[in-house]
């Protein structure tokens, strides 16, 4: 999904409903510059990756971990490359859980605005989905 709205042509909105975690942050943040907007009591978990209950041989688990690591820093590269902030500051963060609630993950670069109001008409749903409108 990530690899699709970076390619196609037309800008991606993303909005978070509710929450957001792992790989969902990562496509909130993805979305199109003034594009990305949160509702009022939404929240953004980042975490690094992990696996539930990996069975195997030592040399399976090690395989696994290599991955995981892998894993985490393209995550922590792509979540730098839409937030503004460096690999290092986003694996400083999710070291252990974040939660951020809707201020806090625009503030972090997540999203570009809180929407308020019934039917996300305000001028902060109208900036953040279609910026220029109006003008």
């Amino acid at each position: 999904i990530y690899d699709t709205m970076q390619f196609v042509a037309p800008d991606v909105a993303t909005i978070c409903v509710g929450q957001v975690a792992s790989n969902a942050a990562i496509l909130l943040a993805a979305g199109a510059p003034g594009k990305r907007a949160m509702l009022p009591h939404s929240r953004v978990l980042l975490h690094q990756p992990h696996t539930r209950g990996t069975q195997g041989s030592l040399s399976d688990l090690a395989l696994e971990a290599a991955e995981l690591g892998r894993v985490r820093e393209e995550a922590d590269e792509v979540l730098a490359r839409h937030t503004g902030r460096t690999p290092a500051e986003v694996r400083a963060d999710t070291d252990h859980a974040l939660a951020l609630r809707a201020d806090a993950a625009v503030a972090y670069g997540l999203a570009d605005a809180v929407l308020s109001g019934s039917g996300g008409q305000q001028l902060h749903a109208d900036a953040a989905l279609h910026p220029g409108a109006g003008a």
